[in-house]
């Protein structure tokens, strides 16, 4: 294995010659006193910084977030080139700081724009850059000196990254290949010292720096290998903001880091003390603090993180989103501490973090809170914690704290797997699957039709069992089926035969039969309310599961293939018996809804007809006392409202009356019948013709007397 990666050694090399001095076109208001400026007072015209500035303040940030996260071990070396290079530093840990850069910086100056820029070259720089690269580090040193006989393993690589303004793609391929020459050169000579080392690998990283509002005249191209040793990226940016946000991305790609943007956190205002404001800081650090994340694959997943110092600790949520397709943040936010300093949090790892913006002031209130202890809570909800921010020794640290079962706890059982406390994993089919496919020695290696030996036979079995096999028993239907059996353990096979086709055909045709026969199925009911899915649907569900079943197995043989054609037919109906189903559905639905409002018709009409009826008979009773009171006398008028009652012989039957019969009738007429046979008839009823009875017949004969019509009598 070997030592040292092309991120421990980087070498800047920026151009220093005098077209550098160009405007980046990137104007800054200077003029802050718009509102208080006094009568005649000119205001100051806006300012632009050179392409010079943009590119060492650029650089000295990819430097300061360098050193802020790997204070040691990742070394830069800074060269200056004009019309000969300026090395600003060495390779020793004691010069790896951004205040000996910017020191040196400083004696350096700008470019001087009356210089010659014919005996300025960015090529001085390139041609030191790589004879840096073969000069020896502390830490090399060290390693060959502990492995002496494993000197070879130390190997030597670095990166090179170029902040010039290139002419053309014509340019940039003379730089390339001048530095292709310079490494083969340097090669050679340190294969013959012990001071120096050959270069296994350098990455050239050359960003062409033009104005804003300019066209470029240099294309972007990706990573390119040009040789065994040297491999090639060209970047076009233009100057200002645009030239910080690349080399920003650009040192997380060559140092592994990810992006943590802290959101909601509250700063009290300068301008009101008792109100605060919530503001956002972007934190960057090594990408394993997200590797909880990784493995939860960004979605659906919703993170708390924690921010600790001495008296309290503070708590975030978050998600992940991308910043214009450049680049990935994971956004936690912040949250009322729940726990107190003296709690011991597991931790996974700790890793230093630099703000993006280190200047801005939500940057420096968020180092205060670290560094100070001084907090302010807000509440919120707390779902997962994740991370915890905590200061040690100046320094801040992102802990990752163990979201899932700590490893210092008793071992789970097997029923708490991965997924958490799940109880009905399928432990008994898989110690069957176990027994399946245990692993034998094998004496003769002989290959088998297909070329293969014993090993990859092993694993293609293997494979082909594993392809739908459901762990909780919850999670699947026809693998709780007995009846399912045979097809299930046929179908995983390399090759079947005609019976087996007949045999996997026959099941199809018993789960038809079943739903037919509409048998209940071993469909679970677990984290459902009330008495699960309908018969319907759970044979849908496992026609669905079975089906998915052969799928995976149909590209093995075309018997394979007819197992699933017999499933298809199976389950597709023809037309017309749907059509038939789905009317016999709607005529079931119409008569149950029929039924059920003629029942609460009767219901309602039976209420209604007795009290109607009860009504009838109190005034019939009350007639009948009435014509009891009276006298029969030959002067006694008929009754005026007196109703005559019906006939028994009016009465029809249910079955001769035509149209529907009410309630009322029904009632009625099984009063009458049972009332007509409690007494007898009266006489004058039976004889009585359309309902009417002539009264006092006898009287001719008594006396010989004649009854006239006006009531008196005549002989």
């Amino acid at each position: 294995m070997r030592m040292f990666s092309v991120s421990h050694k980087t070498v800047f090399v920026v151009d220093h010659c005098p077209y550098m001095t160009e405007s980046s076109r990137q104007q800054i208001e200077c003029d802050m006193l718009t509102k208080s400026r006094a009568q005649g007072v000119i205001p100051l015209a806006p300012v632009s910084k050179s392409l010079w500035t943009c590119a060492v303040e650029c650089s000295m940030e990819y430097c300061r977030i360098l050193y802020d996260i790997y204070p040691t071990r990742k070394l830069v070396n800074y060269i200056v080139s004009d019309s000969e290079f300026h090395i600003l530093n060495s390779w020793r840990q004691e010069d790896q700081s951004v205040q000996e850069l910017m020191t040196a910086l400083a004696a350096v100056g700008p470019p001087n724009p009356r210089e010659d820029p014919e005996c300025c070259s960015i090529l001085h720089g390139l041609v030191a850059a790589v004879e840096s690269l073969c000069k020896i580090t502390e830490y090399q040193h060290e390693a060959r000196t502990a492995l002496v006989d494993l000197a070879d393993r130390v190997a030597n690589r670095g990166r090179i990254i170029c902040l010039t303004n290139a002419k053309s793609d014509t340019h940039v391929r003379m730089l390339e290949d001048c530095v292709l020459e310079t490494i083969q050169e340097q090669n050679k000579l340190a294969a013959g010292s012990d001071r120096l080392m050959p270069i296994q690998q350098c990455e050239l990283v050359l960003v062409h720096i033009y104005p804003q509002g300019d066209d470029t005249l240099v294309s972007d191209r990706p990573k390119k290998e040009i040789s065994s040793v040297l491999s090639s990226e060209v970047h076009s940016v233009r100057a200002g903001r645009h030239l910080a946000s690349k080399l920003n991305v650009l040192v997380q790609q060559h140092f592994d880091l990810a992006s943590t943007t802290i959101t909601n956190i509250p700063m009290k205002e300068e301008q009101h003390a008792n109100t605060s404001a919530n503001y956002d800081v972007e934190l960057l650090h090594h990408r394993d603090a997200h590797m909880e994340f990784i493995k939860s694959g960004f979605s659906g997943v919703s993170f708390t993180t924690r921010c600790q110092k001495d008296k309290g600790d503070l708590h975030m949520a978050g998600s992940t989103s991308r910043d214009s397709g450049l680049k990935e943040t994971v956004t936690l936010k912040w949250c009322t501490p729940r726990t107190n300093s003296v709690e011991l949090h597991y931790c996974t790892g700790a890793y230093r973090i630099s703000p993006v913006e280190v200047n801005s002031r939500p940057s420096s209130c968020l180092t205060n809170f670290l560094l100070n202890g001084i907090f302010t809570f807000t509440p919120s909800e707390i779902i997962v914690i994740s991370h915890m921010l905590s200061c040690h020794g100046g320094e801040i640290f992102l802990h990752m704290l163990n979201s899932t079962r700590s490893t210092l706890e008793d071992p789970p059982s097997i029923s708490e797997g991965c997924g958490g406390r799940v109880t009905d994993y399928r432990i008994t089919d898989f110690g069957e699957f176990m027994r399946e496919n245990r692993l034998t020695p094998f004496a003769d290696m002989s290959l088998d039709a297909a070329g293969r030996p014993p090993i990859e036979r092993a694993k293609a079995q293997l494979e082909r069992h594993t392809r739908y096999w459901p762990m909780i028993i919850s999670q699947t239907t026809i693998f709780n089926m007995q009846a399912v059996v045979p097809l299930a353990n046929l179908i995983v096979k390399d090759t079947m035969t005609e019976d087996d086709v007949l045999t996997c055909q026959k099941t199809v045709y018993n789960l038809v039969d079943m739903e037919r026969k509409n048998d209940p199925l071993p469909i679970s009911t677990v984290g459902s309310r009330g008495k699960g899915p309908k018969r319907d649907e759970q044979y849908r569900i496992m026609w669905n599961e079975l089906e998915t079943l052969v799928k995976t197995h149909v590209g093995t043989s075309e018997r394979h293939q007819q197992v699933l054609e017999c499933i298809i037919a199976c389950r597709s109906k023809p037309p017309e018996e749907e059509e038939r189903k789905k009317r016999g559905r709607k005529r079931e639905d119409k008569e149950d809804k029929t039924e059920k409002n003629g029942k609460e018709l009767e219901e309602k009409m039976w209420t209604q007809d007795s009290d109607r009826l009860k009504g009838a008979m109190e005034r019939e009773k009350e007639d009948q006392s009435e014509s009891e009171v009276i006298k029969d006398s030959p002067d006694s008028p008929e009754p005026f409202n007196k109703k005559p009652r019906l006939a028994t012989e009016e009465i029809q039957p249910l079955e001769k009356s035509k149209g529907p019969v009410s309630l009322f009738s029904l009632w009625t007429n099984r009063i009458t019948q049972a009332n007509s046979r409690k007494h007898q008839e009266f006489a004058g009823r039976i004889n009585s013709v359309n309902n009417k009875a002539e009264l006092y017949q006898h009287l001719k004969d008594e006396n010989g007397l004649d009854v006239h019509e006006n009531g008196k009598a005549t002989r």
